[in-house]
């Protein structure tokens, strides 16, 4: 029985690099068996609208239901900025517990340079009180992207690096979602009292 397992790909731009990592990723889940279909929501060629604009192409109850059947994610943000996308962030307006709630989640950062570990910062400080994603202690830096993930091969030793590093951060992702499994049915949210985070 595999796991299922739905990729984010945070930036607005398409065809973008952080959907080229989230590609690779995908794969790498199916390769390793982890997943056997996992699901890649880029939101470069499928943007949600901005927050509390109307939905004019229904995107959100497709988005909602893949990740509603989630056992895990992975995260991915570009760093425009220093900052997480904004792409990104609206996604977690409209992702609430029933969404989210009790999955465990990887950060993936992605730079063009040498950068790409504020955004995870951020998103770990502010995105998950209401939706109560469980972000790994672990995390993944993909820098200097246009260099990296490229192909099925490797083709320098900072690309072998990060996909060696990048198949432990999804087997750990792994274990937390075969342990986690669940866990949002079994903490049922009975009292709208608590359905926002302190």
């Amino acid at each position: 029985m595999s796991l299922n397992i739905v990729l984010v790909a945070g930036s607005s731009q398409p065809e973008s690099q952080s959907a080229k990592v989230a590609a690779f990723l995908a794969q790498r889940l199916q390769e390793m068996q982890l997943s056997e279909l996992p699901r890649v929501i880029d939101l470069g060629l499928a943007p949600l609208p901005l927050w509390p604009a109307k939905d004019e192409h229904g995107l959100w109850p497709e988005y909602a239901a893949l990740l509603r059947e989630a056992d895990a994610l992975v995260v991915l943000t570009p760093e425009w900025h220093g900052m997480a996308c904004p792409a990104l962030k609206n996604l977690f307006v409209y992702a609430g517990y029933r969404e989210l709630g009790h999955k465990p989640a990887l950060l993936v950062g992605v730079s063009s340079g040498l950068g790409g570990s504020y955004p995870l910062s951020e998103l770990r400080a502010s995105s998950y009180k209401n939706c109560r994603i469980c972000y790994l202690p672990e995390q993944l830096i993909v820098r200097q992207v246009e260099d990296v993930m490229n192909g099925p091969e490797s083709t320098s030793t900072q690309d072998l690096c990060i996909r060696r590093r990048a198949d432990w951060a999804l087997q750990v992702l792994g274990e937390y979602a075969w342990a986690l499994r669940g866990m949002n049915e079994r903490i049922e949210m009975k009292d709208p009292e608590f359905a926002n985070g302190m």
